[in-house]
């Protein structure tokens, strides 16, 4: 593994460290979910994503307890899906949450996705609750776009807004804002879902630098202030490929090259998401 300075690979948010490459454990469920979480941490990721809504926050609590690595030296998420964001309910599911994860306390709680049916402030209070009686460090949410973000910064001191972001989504409203109010945008899907790799832009650009096209939009990604990325991976060389992605720099002309690919390619839309020009 190449040994690289940990600054190049670190964000400071709100005066917390946060490490700029994550594992996602998205659709990793089971026994491979755990497996995958062990292996994770020992190939060296110290940032794990998970949510209520993925059905394997066990498996990653075990894979977290196999791994052994210090509770203090690795980043937690995970999040409260749309249906408990009643204060008492989200209370319930946070620590249920804990429980299943195995831990006192998780570095970031999210709310999954915006819900309309139950008043923000309320529900953004309740996540405070939860700060301040210790269960959580920080507080935020995901899916929200930046219109959205503003109303909520307004209510509470948001440390993230989790999106999906990558090549052929663009998401510059929100790492505007995300520069002016020092939060944090955590790109998920940030390989497009399988995409990525048949872009002949990202394909070339890789060649250059011996590396893949996945390794090229990891590396525009984490080189954007304010993102982090949270790459999954099923198999344990995927998860060594995308993790070796700071021993290599993009031009500014490379860079330009993936700034100019199309930006309008969502992904992940059901029906309960916001309009997203919000």
């Amino acid at each position: 593994m190449t040994t690289i300075d940990a600054s190049l690979r670190a964000l400071e948010i709100q005066g917390t460290t946060v490490p700029k490459l994550g594992f996602g454990t998205w659709q990793i469920e089971g026994p491979e979910c755990q497996e995958a979480v062990e292996d994770a941490l020992a190939i060296g990721y110290r940032h794990i994503d998970t949510a209520r809504a993925y059905g394997n926050e066990e498996e990653v609590g075990r894979g977290i307890a196999a791994a052994g690595v210090p509770r203090n030296e690795f980043f937690l998420t995970t999040k409260i899906w749309r249906e408990e964001y009643a204060p008492d309910d989200l209370r319930r599911a946070a620590e249920d949450s804990l429980e299943k994860l195995q831990v006192d306390g998780l570095d970031l709680l999210l709310l999954h996705w915006p819900n309309p049916d139950f008043p923000l402030e309320e529900t953004l209070s309740a996540l405070i609750g939860l700060r301040d009686d210790g269960l959580i460090k920080h507080l935020g949410v995901s899916n929200f776009p930046a219109g959205m973000l503003r109303e909520a910064l307004e209510v509470a001191p948001v440390f993230a807004d989790q999106v999906e972001f990558h090549p052929f989504l663009g998401q510059d409203p929100l790492v505007d804002l995300a520069a002016e109010k020092d939060f944090m945008v955590a790109a998920y899907s940030p390989l497009a879902r399988g995409k990525v790799p048949e872009d002949e832009t990202l394909r070339k650009i890789g060649e250059a630098h011996g590396k893949s096209a996945g390794q090229v939009a990891l590396r525009w990604l984490l080189d954007t202030p304010q993102v982090c990325a949270l790459p999954k991976a099923s198999s344990h060389e995927r998860r060594v490929e995308n993790f070796e992605v700071f021993d290599f720099e993009l031009t500014d002309e490379e860079r330009a090259a993936i700034d100019a690919l199309p930006k309008d390619e969502r992904i992940i839309d059901p029906g309960w998401a916001p309009e997203w020009d919000a």
